[in-house]
């Protein structure tokens, strides 16, 4: 009876091993499809860029002195001839009163001159006649004219005299002039590395301030030879000129992410290939009515690139071996592998331009986890749900 029961134990535990280790059956799993679409899509190429304001001006000294008073603060606005800054005037003051007193004197010379010049020619007409009538030899006249040269020629010395103290005068009022430093254009006030008490001097490497006029601001920015020449292929016109009219207006991404309000046009093109960078520079024009851009600024341009009736498919239904890119199409519930050719990748959208046809369906995600062949559950979804849900948010 013992073995009987062992027996039987054994049994009903090799009954219940087995159960347990039966594989369990299932079905397909479930993978999102959607149906290839095709889409007007509008792409940007990204080239980082520098801000400059339309004119920046640095602002020197034209005479040496120290800075008594700075008239303004970094960031104002002030308009043109503006004043900024005042250098000490006592010694040029003083030249200036010494340089008019000159003009003063001069003037006096003339005075006096003119009389001498006058008086001789009284001595020459009081002489004509005595001559003629033979009454006095022609030597007193000759000496009395000799005389009246003499004093025109000092006239003319002291006219000379007077010029010269006039533009000493002249020069040492514009010396005083200059000791208010003025604005040269209107805009921005720069940083002021100088303060009261500084000497400077029209010879100084560090300018007094910087004035930026941002009304309108210029971002540059830089291709490759390459990326130039794609550009130039790409481009509507028969020359460069033409070619720069015809282009679309572009964006200015600023640091932060956000997008500059204000679109921009190319304006210029630099003629040359910079020799050490390789690359050719791009000028392109911005309006700044509410000074949110400033000199020195960065950002990046965006530059469109239209793609007009193209096939599109999520970048997650697209998967790449040895530099060849797939998409699983779903026939009859299963999943097989076509090759397909990418034109760009935009928005986490892929650009197809052959492998595929509008309609056709191809699993949407998860490609990693299939094989040619595999059978699929398929679930559609929407294109736009399914590329929105993986946009990065920030």
């Amino acid at each position: 009876m013992t073995n009987k029961l062992i027996l039987f134990s054994v049994a009903a535990f090799s009954l219940t091993a087995c159960k347990k280790e039966a594989p369990k059956q299932e079905g397909p799993k479930t993978y999102p499809v959607i149906a290839v679409e095709n889409k007007n899509i509008v792409g940007y190429d990204i080239f980082p860029a520098s801000i400059e304001g339309r004119v920046n001006n640095d602002v020197r000294a034209k005479i040496s002195g120290y800075i008594t008073q700075v008239l303004v603060d970094e960031g104002q606005y002030v308009t043109k001839g503006q004043p900024l800054f005042r250098l000490e005037t006592n010694t040029l003051n003083e030249t200036a009163a010494a340089a008019k007193a000159g003009v003063g004197a001069a003037q006096s010379n003339i005075a006096a001159a003119q009389a001498a010049v006058n008086a001789a020619q009284v001595e020459v007409n009081k002489l004509k006649p005595l001559v003629e009538k033979n009454i006095i030899s022609n030597i007193q006249l000759q000496t009395a004219q000799a005389n009246l040269s003499q004093a025109q020629a000092q006239v003319q010395q002291a006219i000379a005299a007077r010029q010269q103290a006039s533009a000493n005068y002249k020069g040492a009022a514009a010396n005083v002039d200059y000791s208010i430093i003025r604005a040269p254009i209107s805009g921005v006030i720069g940083k002021l590395p100088l303060k009261v008490g500084s000497l400077v001097g029209p010879t100084d490497q560090m300018p007094l301030t910087t004035i930026s006029d941002t009304s309108q601001v210029f971002a540059y920015f830089s291709m490759n030879e390459k990326e130039y020449f794609d550009f130039l292929e790409k481009s509507v016109g028969s020359s460069v000129p033409e070619k720069i009219k015809n282009l679309p207006m572009v964006e200015l991404e600023l640091a932060n992410g956000s997008i500059y309000p204000e679109k921009g046009r190319i304006e210029a093109i630099t003629g040359s290939i910079d020799a050490t960078t390789g690359t050719i520079q791009f000028r392109v024009a911005f309006t700044n009515p509410q000074k949110m851009l400033s000199n020195g600024n960065s950002g990046s341009i965006r530059f469109p690139k239209r793609f007009d009736n193209v096939l599109v498919v999520p970048e997650s239904a697209t998967y790449e071996q040895q530099g060849i890119v797939y998409v699983f199409k779903v026939e009859k519930d299963t999943a097989r592998n076509a090759v397909v050719e990418v034109i760009e990748r935009i928005d986490n959208l892929a650009l197809i331009k052959s492998g595929v046809k509008k309609g056709e369906i191809i699993v949407a995600a998860g490609t990693g986890n299939i094989k040619s062949g595999t059978a699929v559950k398929p679930k559609k979804v929407s294109m736009d749900s399914l590329v929105q849900s993986v946009k990065p948010k920030f």
